[in-house]
C-alpha cells in the first residue's frame, strides 16, 4: 500500500470499555442491553428495556476492562506495528446526562491520558464519536434521535471533544454504522417503539436529525481545525441478486439504496429522490427545513469509512434457505463458504463494495471495521492457532489491495474489527471473538482478563512491517 496507509485495529467503547460507574459515567444505551434471548427485541426497540427481568447481565457494562487495562493494550498494539487506533469515546462518560452545562472532566482526563498514550507510541488516533452509546437520560427524556432536542446535546458535545483534543485528533468519525438506526433502532439510535407510531416514520425522522448532526459537527470541527478530516460510516456490504431475474435484480438495488441512503446524503449534500418517493408512497412526513437542506449541502464528508464482513444475496422466489450475516437478512448464496456464525465469507464482494462506493462518491474511503467472530480454543502452550482468521484477513487484505492497485480505489487505512476481544454487539457474547489479542474472559464475565497474543498478532504484525507487500 501507499507510503502514508494507516495500518492499525479497531474497537468500540460499548464493547469493550467497562468501568460502567467510573468517575462519573452515566448511564448509556450499551448499560441497558441484556444478555440472551431478550438481546435481540431491546436492540431492535420492539421490546422495552425497562421490563428486564431482574438479575438480567448486562455484558456491555464490564467490557473487557479497558478502562482499568489501556496502557497494557496499547503497548500490544504497539508491539504490533499499529500506525493509527480506530475506537470510540463514550458520550456519557463526558456528559453523563447528555444535558450538563459543563463537561465531566473525570471523563476527558482519561481519554486525554488514552490518546497521549496512543501518540507517545506514534499510533494515530481515529476517534468515532458516538457507537452505539447515546446517553439513558436523552432517550428517557427525548425519545432519542426523534428530537431535534438532542442535536444540540450531541453538538455541546462534539465542541467540548474537538477543542480539547484539536491538536491531538485528526480523524474523527460522525456515527458509527449510521444506516444501522433502520435495522436494530434502539441499539444504534435510542430508538423505542410506542404503540400506535409507524416505525419507519420515527425512523427516517431519527435519521434526518443525525444526519443534521452529522453536518453540524462538520462543520463545527472543521472550524476549530481546518486540518481535521471527518468521515461518514456505513455498514456496507454489496447485495446480489440471486439470479438474472429482473425482479432479484431490482430488489438488490433496492436493499443497496438502504444502506447508500445516509452517505448520499452525507457525501452529496441532499436526500436522493428515490427516498423523497418512498416517503411519498409510504405517506411518511419528514420535518425538513430549508435551514436543514442548506447545512447538509453546505457540510459533506471529507471521507466515507465503512465496516465490511460480508456480501448479501437476495431472491424474490421465496424459494431457498437464508444465511446469516452482519444484522442484515439475506438468502444463501451457494459460491460462498461460511464462518460459524453463518456470516458469507467473500472477499470478492469487499473488493466489490470498494469499488461501488468509491464510484458513488469518489471521496476516499477508510475501511475500519472488516473481521472474522469464530471460537478460539486456547492451548496448554497458552496461544491460539487461529488461521481461519489468518486466511479470512489475508484474502481480504488482498481483495483491497487489488481495488487500490488495479482499480483505483482511494483508500486511507485499513482497522480490522476487534484487534482485541470483546463483548459481540449483536449477541453480548465473548466466545464469538474477533481480536488478534485472547482476553482471558468467557460470556459471563469470569476469567483473568488476561491478555494472550494469537497467531494472527504475530502475522498481522508483518503484515505492517512490509506495509503489505508479504501476506
Amino acid at each position: 500500500m501507499r507510503k502514508d496507509f494507516l495500518w492499525g485495529g479497531a474497537t468500540a467503547a460499548n464493547q469493550c470499555e467497562g468501568g460502567w460507574q467510573a468517575d462519573g459515567r452515566g448511564m448509556a444505551i450499551v448499560d441497558v442491553l441484556p444478555q440472551g434471548e431478550n438481546r435481540l427485541p431491546v436492540m431492535q426497540g420492539v421490546m422495552d428495556y425497562r421490563t428486564l427481568p431482574e438479575g438480567t447481565r448486562y455484558p456491555g457494562r464490564d467490557g473487557i476492562d479497558l478502562y482499568g487495562h489501556y496502557k497494557q493494550d496499547i503497548a500490544l498494539f504497539a508491539e504490533m506495528g499499529f500506525r493509527c487506533y480506530r475506537f470510540s469515546f463514550s458520550w456519557s462518560r463526558i456528559f453523563p446526562t447528555g444535558e450538563e452545562e459543563q463537561p465531566n472532566e473525570a471523563g476527558l482526563k482519561f481519554y486525554e491520558d488514552f490518546i497521549d498514550e496512543l501518540l507517545r507510541y506514534g499510533i494515530e488516533p481515529i476517534v468515532t464519536i458516538c457507537h452505539f452509546d447515546l446517553p439513558m437520560h436523552l432517550v428517557e427524556k427525548y425519545g432519542s434521535w426523534r428530537s431535534r432536542a438532542v442535536i444540540d446535546a450531541y453538538l455541546r458535545y462534539c465542541e467540548v471533544i474537538f477543542r480539547r483534543f484539536r491538536n491531538k485528533v485528526r480523524y474523527w468519525i460522525t456515527f458509527n454504522e449510521i444506516n444501522m438506526l433502520m435495522h436494530l433502532p434502539f441499539m444504534g439510535a435510542g430508538i423505542r417503539f410506542e404503540a400506535g407510531e409507524n416505525p419507519l416514520a420515527v425512523k427516517y425522522q431519527a435519521a434526518h436529525h443525525e444526519l443534521v448532526a452529522s453536518a453540524l459537527a462538520t462543520k463545527l470541527a472543521h472550524e476549530i481545525n481546518p486540518e481535521c478530516q471527518v468521515g461518514c460510516m456505513i455498514a456496507a456490504g454489496s447485495v446480489y441478486p440471486y439470479s438474472c431475474r429482473p425482479e432479484d435484480v431490482w430488489e438488490s438495488m433496492q436493499k443497496d439504496r438502504e444502506a447508500y441512503f445516509f452517505i448520499d446524503v452525507q457525501a452529496r449534500g441532499a436526500y436522493p429522490n428515490y427516498a423523497k418517493k418512498l416517503w411519498e408512497r409510504e405517506g411518511i412526513t419528514v420535518d425538513v427545513t430549508e435551514e436543514d437542506e442548506h447545512i447538509l449541502k453546505a457540510n459533506t464528508a471529507d471521507f466515507i469509512a465503512l465496516s465490511y464482513y460480508n456480501s448479501r444475496c437476495v431472491r424474490t422466489d421465496g424459494q431457498g434457505e437464508a444465511s446469516g450475516g452482519n444484522v442484515f437478512a439475506s438468502a444463501k448464496n451457494p459460491y460462498l463458504t461460511c464462518s460459524q456464525w453463518g456470516w458469507p465469507i467473500d472477499p470478492m464482494g469487499f473488493r466489490i463494495t470498494l469499488n461501488a462506493l468509491y464510484d458513488r462518491y469518489e471521496k476516499p474511503l477508510f475501511v475500519v471495521e472488516n473481521g472474522l467472530g469464530a471460537v478460539d480454543v486456547l492451548t496448554p502452550e497458552r496461544t491460539v492457532a487461529d488461521d481461519y482468521r489468518i486466511d479470512y484477513l489475508r484474502t481480504h487484505i488482498q481483495a483491497m489491495m487489488q481495488a487500490a492497485d488495479e482499480d483505483g480505489v482511494d483508500i486511507m487505512g485499513y482497522t480490522p474489527w476487534g484487534c482485541i476481544d470483546l463483548v459481540s454487539a449483536t449477541t453480548g457474547e465473548m466466545s464469538k471473538r474477533y481480536g488478534m489479542i485472547y482476553v482471558d474472559q468467557d460470556n459471563d464475565g469470569h476469567g483473568t482478563g488476561e491478555r494472550i497474543r494469537k497467531k494472527s498478532f504475530y502475522w498481522y504484525r508483518d503484515v505492517i512491517a512490509n506495509n503489505g507487500a508479504n501476506l
